[in-house]
Parts: C-alpha cells; structure tokens; sequence
C-alpha cells in the first residue's frame, strides 16, 4: 500500500486538523494554535474548549453552568481566566510598623472605603465552581450560585466575618445527596488503626499528596473569572479537632489594597476528612468529606468581614495570574515568612510593654516605701 506524499499541512483536511486539536489539553492547545494559521483558525472553536474545561472542571458539564460561561465570554475565555493560578509577590512592600499605624491613621470611611463602588458588587452576582480530585480523579463537584445569608445591605453578614461552608448550601442545589467520600478504591492507602496512622502518617501523606482542588469564582456581572485554589495543599493538620479528622489547606494571596490597611489577605480554603472505617472484618478504610470552606484573613490572621471580602473578591478576578506553580507557591510561602515576622515583632514589642509595666510598677512600689518609711 502507497502513501500518498502531503506537500504542506495547508493540504490536509480541516476535520482531521480538527480531530487532531481535539485530542489535546488545554496547554497544548494553546501551543498548538501558535504553529500554524490552520492550527490558529481551528482553535477557536469553542466545542473544542468545552472539552477542555469539561476534562479539567467536570462541573462545567451541567447545563446551567455551560449557560453561565457562554454568557461571560465563552470557553476559551474562561480556560485563560482560570488555568493560571492568581500570584501576589507585593507582600514584601508591608513593614510592621506601617501596619501599626492603622487604627490612628485610618477613618472609618477610608476603611469602609467608597460606598458607590460597593454598592455596585452584589453577593448574588458570585457564583463558585468547584471540583476536588484524588490522584486526576474527580471526588466531588460542586456548584454554589451566590453567596448565602448575604441579603439586606444592613444584614449581619457585611460586619460578620466571611466564611462560605460549601458542602452546607451547594448540596440544596445538586441532585444527590452532598456527600463525598474517599476509599482505597480511590487509590487511598490502607490503615489497619487510628494508632498506626499516627506513627508513620501514611495516610495524611497520601492525601496531601494526592488531593487538588479547584475553586473558581465568577462575577457574573462584570463577566471576570478567578481559580482561587493553589491546586495542590500548601498547609494542614493532622488529628485535629479529633484524632480521626485530617485538614487540609489551599488557597491563595489576593490583593487588598486600597481596601484593608494590610494591603494582602489570604483566602484560606479548607477540606476537611474525617475516617469513618478502617481496614479489617472485610471492611476498607474510608474517609468522608466533612468540611469544605473559604475565609479570608488578614496579616494578624483576623478574619475580613463580609463587605471587605466583596471588595476583595471583586480585585481577584483582575489580578496578576502565572501558569508557573513555582512562583503561585512561592506568592504563599512570602506570605508566610513575612506573617510570622510581624507575629515575632508584635511578640518582641508586647514584652517590651510587659518589661516596662513591670519596671514601672516596681518603680512605684519602691517610691512608695520610700515615702511610708
């Protein structure tokens, strides 16, 4: 059998280019589409996106959310929005001692900032899309439309700390029953005791290893989307609140200024698993999903109430991206460093207060003696 020569790519047929294009990631695509004008031309098709996003978020397959993206742009446009992890390096710029200064040199209007622009951010223009796998495979998908106990400009929620329980509000909206669960038919590895685990931690260095999630946010009134998540765990707890309970933390550095006196807070994403059964009597061990949240905090770990957190959610759906893992952990790990400088310094400056009290009082206790003898 001969084989017929192809003088240029141009020749070939567009569905073939078109079956090609569809067989690949979405890095590679983008690739692809740099190579040639046929490549270029076929690769802004949207179905090829929507296959895209749906093999990378599986909760872009329900219909209401394929509505959502098509009416923000499209699926190219979001899979640009939301493949590249958010990165803030401008940590750095904050000293404790400007940081101090907040209470004095900041009114309340400055920290409540300008109310025309936040009474243009609405909860309910937010929607979260988010999905968790164990070793690229899906665990869980959930799809959160809003942001709950949020209406009524006075209500308790723009003074209250901000925190979204997703497992709590998303499972009204799905058709099963919220729950999630993860077992050695997962790929999880085996614990025979709670007692063993604690010894050599196989289980907790399974899960960090293995779970990504990702929680995207879209601003359906001004058409933007953000993956909040770090993808990969940057922190946890193992043991806590209870022996069988693992924590497990994602999140991302969100710039905040103009906004808090901090300047950058963190979003703090939270999973929470709890182990229902161990190994033995035919039984395999088993971890359910109990706790899958989003809080904001600022340097001193406080939590940013709900209308800063508005503020603050609306800037990240405009800031600096980077498809560079490196650099979205190295965004968290400055975070890090410079946080637990100002905790070391405010500890420093405390005893320093606590040494002069003390000077202090011995000062007048001794003056005091003085003057009855």
């Amino acid at each position: 059998m001969s084989v017929a020569p192809v003088e240029n790519i141009a020749s070939l047929n567009t569905d073939l280019f078109y079956d090609i294009l569809k067989r690949l990631d979405g890095p590679t695509l983008a690739s692809a589409a740099c190579t040639c004008a046929a490549f270029c031309s076929i690769s802004k098709e949207e179905r090829l996106w929507e296959d895209v996003c749906s093999s990378m978020w599986p909760s872009t397959n329900r219909e209401d959310v394929k509505s959502l993206i098509s009416s923000i742009g499209g699926f190219r446009k979001f899979y640009a929005d939301c493949f590249p992890l958010i990165v803030n390096k401008e940590v750095t710029d904050y000293q404790w001692n400007d940081y101090l200064e907040y209470p004095e040199e900041w009114t309340e209007a400055e920290y409540y900032g300008d109310m025309d622009e936040f009474e243009s951010i609405s909860p309910s223009d937010f929607v979260s899309i988010v999905d968790i796998r164990y070793k690229d495979k899906i665990i869980c998908s959930k799809v959160l439309w809003g942001i709950p106990n949020a209406n009524g400009f006075n209500g308790w929620f723009y003074n209250c700390p901000f925190r979204i329980d997703l497992l709590t509000y998303a499972a009204r909206d799905d058709d099963d029953d919220g729950e999630a669960f993860l077992s050695v038919a997962n790929g999880l590895p085996p614990i025979t005791s709670m007692e063993t685990e604690r010894k050599d931690g196989k289980l907790w260095r399974g899960l960090r290893d293995g779970l990504r999630l990702s929680w995207i946010v879209v601003n359906r009134k001004m058409k933007q989307a953000a993956n909040l998540a770090s993808w990969s765990p940057i922190g946890g707890q193992r043991h806590w609140p209870t022996d069988k309970d693992f924590v497990i933390r994602f999140g991302s550095i969100l710039p905040a200024r103009d906004i808090l006196p901090c300047q950058v807070v963190e979003c703090i994403l939270s999973m929470k698993f709890r182990v229902i059964c161990t190994e033995g009597e035919g039984v395999e061990t088993t971890l359910k999903l109990t706790e899958l949240s989003m809080q904001l905090e600022d340097m001193e770990g406080s939590h940013v109430n709900g209308r800063n957190s508005l503020l603050i959610l609306k800037e990240a759906l405009s800031c600096r991206r980077s498809k560079n893992y490196s650099e979205v952990l190295e965004s968290c790990n400055l975070y890090s460093k410079v946080q637990n400088e100002l905790k070391e310094e405010k500890m420093r400056n405390e005893s320093r207060l606590d040494r002069l009290c003390i000077l202090s009082g011995i000062a007048a206790f001794v003056s005091f003696c003085y003057y009855v003898l």
